[in-house]
């Protein structure tokens, strides 16, 4: 099929960038958990955080460039001390829509974080919370042993001070435990709130389902045992150029914790910057970003793949 590049180019469909809706932001890689497919690579070991020098030229650029959406991701975020005030200020932006905060789920069981609920719905966030399976197995082979049963603890507790409930969003996120691609998006979420519905009275608003991208640790676990030729050969056959209209990287900007820009989470893990060069977020202006070539590699076919696939789940077009 060739690089991902040559499908672009022999389909005549540059990728470039349109207008800015949504920031994206990595405040750090620190995180209680070190699952299995996590492409930032982040665990309990790493130290990386967001400094608050870094988080003013984050805000500042928020401001000037009029973004949508703020989307916060780590790591967990809820690691990093400054989320609060973080949290807070970007609410008073003028233009912002929607605040969304990435959560694992399980750092809310842990001490110390028990009055995070409150908090995100005091600042309107909607919640993006990993819930990879309904099944404790699932959940616990791929996040460690008794992450299922903190997750359903917490998610309960969401539902008690109004997420998923109807006063604030609730979004779970469905990732494959293996080298395959999700299933249709809107049938998994039919099964995910039967099955959470009926074993433990939870709601939530809707399911996003994510392909595994082959960078990080989830790369180095299919090359150990020897399926990451294959994986690749997926995504590539499965990818449908119908999707290129939406995927995420033409509206949203990555910026990294320590304040360089990306054309997405991914690139930004691989240091892919591209058109963007090395750049950071307090030197660049937000006008000069339309128009500017969007850094790809083959990696970029995992969003094209099937129903395609974004930080907030499947695209518009089908995997037929």
């Amino acid at each position: 099929m060739g690089s991902f590049s040559e499908v672009l180019q022999s389909a005549g469909k540059p990728l470039v960038r349109g207008d800015l809706r949504c920031l994206q932001v990595n405040v750090g890689y620190r995180c209680n958990l070190q699952c299995s497919h996590c492409h930032v690579e982040a665990g309990p070991k790493r130290s990386e955080s967001m400094s608050r020098p870094v988080m003013e030229d984050v805000l500042a650029f928020a401001e000037k460039s009029a973004v949508a959406e703020i989307d916060i991701t780590g790591g967990a975020p809820e690691l990093w001390p400054l989320l609060p005030e973080f949290l807070e200020r970007s609410r008073r932006l003028a233009s912002l829509q929607r605040l969304l905060v990435r959560t694992n789920l399980a750092i809310l069981a842990e001490e110390g974080f028990a009055e995070f609920p409150r908090l995100f719905a005091q600042s309107r966030v909607e919640l993006v919370a990993s819930m990879p399976c309904y099944l404790e197995e699932n959940v616990d082979a791929q996040r460690g042993r008794g992450t299922h049963c903190r997750n359903i603890g917490v998610l309960q507790a969401l539902n008690q001070v109004g997420y998923g409930t109807g006063e604030y969003k609730l979004h779970l996120v469905y990732n494959p435990g293996g080298n395959f691609l999700p299933g249709p998006q809107a049938e998994l979420e039919a099964d995910y709130k039967q099955h959470l519905r009926e074993a433990y009275g939870i709601g939530f608003d809707s399911l996003f389902t994510i392909a595994n991208m082959p960078i990080g640790r989830f790369r180095r676990h299919l090359a150990k045992q020897g399926l990451l030729a294959g994986y690749l050969e997926l995504l590539e056959t499965s990818s449908n150029l119908q999707n290129l209209e939406q995927v995420m990287c033409r509206t949203t900007l990555s910026v990294n914790w320590q304040g360089r820009v990306f054309d997405c989470d991914f690139n930004q893990m691989l240091n892919l910057a591209g058109g963007l060069g090395p750049s950071f977020i307090g030197d660049i202006s937000p006008q000069a970003l339309k128009g500017r070539p969007i850094a790809v590699g083959d990696h970029c076919f995992a969003c094209l793949a099937g129903a395609g696939s974004s930080c907030q789940g499947s695209l518009a077009a089908s995997g037929d």
